[in-house]
């Protein structure tokens, strides 16, 4: 299914601006759809003088009429001439009579959707129609919450039509827990007292502490109650409760933590009170509290492992340092730098929330490891390294880097041994695997040598066995070795996914 994005610039009618409009309106679909107890479709208008469905949500308060999803469909004929009206009229146009759809009567609303005008002095314009379909089939006496969801769906209508929403200054990404129509909803009028306030809204008022009818009252003093008075909170607390302000926070009194949401609300720019959204949030806040607890445990873990790495590695050094047999001390040099290049990428997790790592960075940060050997007085070593690795889960970061500080040590040390040349790495991934090549300016590979030494026994058991790739290594004819490793995408992609 084509995303609005796509579906939008493909008609050619629309800047990125209009785009990112019909994105934060989409966003609120939800809201419209359950304060309208109806779908709500967002036509974009098409190159043949048509309009195209980019958006479809169904109400959770009340039953769809679209069982199939129309994204992508061009308007029904019954629906293209209000539609088109409310284009070019810029108004808000209901259907004079009933429209039966598959049986079922129903009502529909076209909305003009008008953008803020771009520069001063311009005019706001249409930049698409926004329809309402109510089911009529299910009709019955509405409770007083319905017909307060419905006043407030057509305020945010009017404001839709007017340029007034969505509201650029309000927040782009909703906190997680968000609160919903169905959560809880509290409609303020100009002076900030409530006028009505939902069974939901007011039970998460009453977990807080406020034990009395929210409908008369001041919503700033309630909170303003509820408050403990030595806590801090947060300082946009005052524009939500008062709704003049397009902002989201938390409130916490007695253990209870409840998310609130603030959408003034106007009339062609003059406001006219508020709606606010509110939803217990308590336990998604205790989830999300443990959650950077386990976060910040598991990179201490990270972090300590990495020193102890590095303890080991320099044991390691000082054992070296102290050993008379050249065959030992070599053993020992290589045995540290494989237990220092794992600590590298402990050191990376530790930095951060992800359990996956830049793996540029880090094989960057291996590669000056191996500036060791290549500064040996007798070799002179140049390496480098082309494309890019991209991030990798930790769990294929280890075992990749291990082998990469084996082969590039191999070539600096054996392939230029005593001799000038260059080592270069070099990565490109693609959506099916990742390829690796190291190749080396050196002597070569001598007949039946591959194979045999401990290190390209280590290179075939990390690749081969942890990473389900495969390994090639061959001489060029007069110019070095080169290692090929491929590594499929799917396995990498599994462990993302898990």
């Amino acid at each position: 299914m084509s995303t609005l994005s796509d579906l939008v610039y493909s008609q050619g009618l629309a800047d990125e601006a209009d785009v990112e409009w019909l994105h934060r309106l989409a966003g609120d679909g939800q809201l419209l759809a359950d304060l309208a107890l109806a779908d709500i479709v967002i036509w974009a208008p098409t190159a043949d003088d048509s309009f195209v469905a980019v958006s479809h949500t169904r109400p959770g308060s009340a039953a769809t009429l679209f069982y199939r999803d129309i994204v992508g469909e061009h308007v029904r004929p019954q629906w293209r001439m209000q539609v088109r009206e409310a284009y070019v009229s810029g108004r808000i146009v209901d259907s004079a009579s009933p429209d039966w759809f598959e049986e079922t009567p129903t009502r529909v609303r076209a909305v003009p959707i008008v953008r803020t005008a771009p520069r001063a002095g311009e005019e706001p314009r249409a930049i698409a129609v926004l329809t309402r379909h109510t089911n009529l089939g299910e009709t019955r006496t509405p409770s007083r919450q319905q017909i307060t969801f419905n006043d407030c769906a057509d305020d945010l209508f009017g404001m839709i039509a007017s340029s007034d929403f969505p509201d650029p200054s309000a927040p782009t990404a909703p906190r997680r827990g968000a609160p919903r129509a169905s959560d809880g909803l509290i409609r303020l009028d100009v002076d900030g007292i409530t006028t009505f306030a939902s069974p939901n809204a007011l039970s998460a008022f009453n977990r807080m502490g406020f034990d009395d009818e929210l409908e008369g009252e001041s919503l700033v003093e309630v909170t303003t109650q509820i408050l403990p008075s030595k806590r801090q909170f947060d300082e946009s607390l005052p524009l939500v409760v008062t709704g003049r302000s397009p902002w989201r926070t938390d409130v916490e009194a007695r253990g209870v933590t409840v998310s609130l949401r603030a959408i003034p609300l106007r009339d062609h720019g003059t406001r006219i009170g508020a709606i606010v959204l509110c939803r217990d949030v308590t336990e998604l806040r205790h989830r999300d509290q443990e959650l950077l607890t386990k976060d910040a445990t598991i990179r201490e873990i990270h972090h300590r492992v990495k020193n102890n790495l590095q303890t080991v590695a320099s044991l390691l050094r000082i054992q070296a340092r102290r050993t008379h047999s050249d065959e030992a001390r070599d053993a020992l040099t290589q045995a540290m730098r494989r237990v220092t290049a794992i600590a590298v990428v402990h050191d990376t997790l530790s930095e951060g929330l992800a359990q996956s790592v830049d793996f540029d960075d880090v094989f960057a940060r291996v590669m000056k490891l191996i500036a060791e050997v290549a500064a040996a007085p007798s070799t002179q070593a140049r390496t480098r390294t082309t494309g890019a690795f991209g991030t990798l889960p930790s769990e294929y970061a280890t075992p990749l880097s291990l082998a990469l500080t084996e082969l590039v040590t191999n070539a600096v040390e054996h392939g230029l041994a005593g001799r000038e040349g260059d080592v270069v790495i070099s990565a490109e991934r693609t959506a099916e695997q990742l390829e690796v090549r190291v190749r080396d300016t050196g002597v070569g590979l001598p007949e039946g040598q591959v194979g045999r030494g401990l290190g390209t026994q280590i290179v075939r058991t990390l690749i081969e066995g942890e990473l389900g790739g495969t390994i090639d290594w061959h001489t060029l004819v007069g110019s070095g070795t080169e290692v090929t490793i491929d590594i499929p995408m799917r396995y990498i992609e599994r462990d993302e996914v898990v």
